[in-house]
């Protein structure tokens, strides 16, 4: 049996860079996922101010610059009634915001995981954790892709396993909160479109966002609240993409029209937002295991980001065998006090139960929210906040 100082499960955004830094702080950390490295995964892809200024404070966004992320220095939202445009004003070290594919960022996190000293399988598969006295727990159980099992032991286990987490449903974290918003999302990837930025489109009932992203394509996603494509629509999912894309951007000027549309496309449909308390006995939760958000707010990459770094700070310079336990606590309420500014707002949004004033409000309270997080993670990092 292999013995660590953390065992980190999923090796994704938020568990690739909670591996990266606890090893950069010197921690012995093994890095479990039951995929195989470099694979796509669903998501929006775009970073918001947060994440692009934790990248570059890691070392890692000239990486994602090289691999021909293209920038996005303008932000544009589209009423129906109304088009506001936000220039992207260089702040916090950003210059301007990226959209990665998964599988450029992912890979970046893992690499640098690796480089940092985290041992990385992938493949692994956890079913069980070991456990101790009081249900402390103690480890993994597991098996690769070739059945032999994995097994290993350490003081902290982290769940970074998604929304459907193992380690949560293993530990019974409690929910301390249920969201009732459930948008469904079917997105791909077009080429010869050309975009001015993120670009958000809302409508009554419908939503879409065109996101500039690797090798010239851009994500395009449509979405409506959950049931809209559960029922009828889900049997024609490329009709029910065209004709929410049609509803809710209205052509995009006619660049949908004269665009390359995807060959295919994938969906989300939907689940309310949830969280989860974020740790309890040689256990913690990052990313969408420990709170989960609706796809529509494109905050998936950037919480899972924020969380990594929450983690580490809170265990920076921590003896795991005597002060665990107060530093778990101090990154729960760290976590809990960032999501619960973000978390109704992103629930209302998802909802769909909105007119355009009441969405201007959510959207300008939710822009608050995240400039207020990124000034808290500057500070953490000792970057100057703009007066």
């Amino acid at each position: 049996m292999d013995t660590y100082d953390v065992i980190v499960v999923g090796a994704r955004a938020a568990g690739a860079a909670t591996a990266m830094l606890l090893a950069r702080q010197g921690l012995r950390v093994l890095l479990l996922d039951r995929d195989r490295y470099g694979a796509d995964t669903l998501s929006t892809h775009a970073l918001m101010r947060g994440s692009v200024f934790l990248l570059d404070q890691w070392g890692l966004l000239e990486r994602i610059v090289d691999a021909g992320t293209p920038p996005v220095r303008r932000t544009c939202f589209d009423y129906g009634d109304d088009r506001v445009t936000v220039t992207i004003k260089p702040s916090l070290g950003v210059q301007a915001l990226y959209a990665p594919r998964r599988t450029v960022l992912d890979r970046v996190l893992v690499d640098a995981a690796q480089a940092a000293g985290a041992e990385v399988r992938f493949g692994a598969s956890v079913a069980r954790l070991i456990r101790g006295r009081e249900g402390r727990v103690l480890g993994v159980l597991g098996r690769d892709r070739d059945g032999i099992a994995v097994t290993a032991r350490a003081a902290l286990t982290v769940g970074a396993d998604g929304a459907r987490s193992t380690v949560a449903r293993e530990v019974g974290a409690p929910i301390l909160g249920n969201g009732t918003g459930a948008g469904a999302i079917i997105y791909g990837y077009w080429s010869e479109l050309p975009v001015a930025g993120y670009e958000w489109y809302y409508r009554p009932g419908h939503s879409a966002g065109l996101i500039p992203t690797n090798d010239g394509q851009v994500c395009v996603f449509g979405g409506v609240p959950a049931a809209d494509v559960a029922g009828s629509n889900r049997g024609d999912l490329a009709g029910a993409y065209h004709r929410i894309l049609a509803a809710a951007t209205g052509g995009a000027d006619g660049r949908l029209a004269r665009g390359r549309p995807p060959r295919r496309l994938r969906t989300w449909i939907g689940r309310p937002g949830f969280v989860r308390q974020a740790h309890g006995l040689g256990w913690v939760l990052v990313g969408d295991a420990g709170s989960f958000v609706d796809p529509l707010s494109t905050r998936g990459i950037t919480d899972a980001l924020r969380d990594a770094a929450t983690l580490a700070r809170a265990l920076d310079g921590v003896d795991l065998a005597g002060d665990l336990d107060a530093a778990l606590r101090r990154f729960s309420a760290d976590r809990d006090a960032v999501v619960a500014s973000l978390f109704p707002v992103v629930d209302r949004i998802a909802g769909y139960r909105w007119d355009g004033v009441e969405l201007r409000r959510s959207l300008l309270e939710l822009s608050s929210a995240m400039s207020a997080e990124a000034e808290l993670m500057a500070a953490w990092y000792g970057a100057r906040v703009p007066s």
